[in-house]
């Protein structure tokens, strides 16, 4: 971790420690987690206790204690997704990827987890990497979607 990397984003913020989330985002953002010192030298400049940064890190699924992955991929089990297979397709992605909803493959390329609602219904079942949203998604178009992003790393 890089202390001006850390200082810089509390700047932006102006120091104030009613931006803490925002900086909390800002940190995940750059590190694709919270590490542990980035968040102490974050409360630290903020003059709160350490126990606020966690209880906000640990509410919010938004954020993460542990390395994420360079993608995330979310599979939607709302009602019309699950419906229309959603389950087989998060089952397919935890044995291509080799990992459980919720857990990063070893290389830190993907992080897999299931969403309950992404608003695309009318697409179900739908899978997102990243910002990318995936509609009707079959088992057989699994493979050609995390090929798009296995070429590109």
């Amino acid at each position: 971790m890089e202390e001006q990397v850390i200082e810089k984003i509390i700047d932006k913020h102006k120091c104030n420690p009613s931006s803490l989330i925002a900086i909390l985002q800002d940190v995940q953002e750059e590190y694709r987690y919270l590490p542990e010192e980035a968040m102490i030298r974050v409360v630290d400049r903020l003059n709160i206790p350490l126990s606020r940064a966690y209880s906000l890190a640990t509410f919010f699924k938004a954020f993460s204690l542990k390395p994420r992955g360079r993608h995330t991929v979310r599979v939607c089990m709302g009602t019309a997704c699950h419906v229309r297979g959603g389950g087989m397709i998060l089952e397919k992605l935890e044995r291509d990827l080799n990992i459980k909803r919720g857990e990063t493959t070893e290389d830190l390329e993907f992080s897999l987890d299931e969403v309950y609602c992404l608003g695309c219904c009318g697409l179900a079942p739908v899978v997102t990497v990243d910002e990318d949203i995936y509609g009707e998604v079959t088992l057989s178009k699994i493979p050609k979607i995390l090929k798009k992003y296995i070429d590109n790393i």
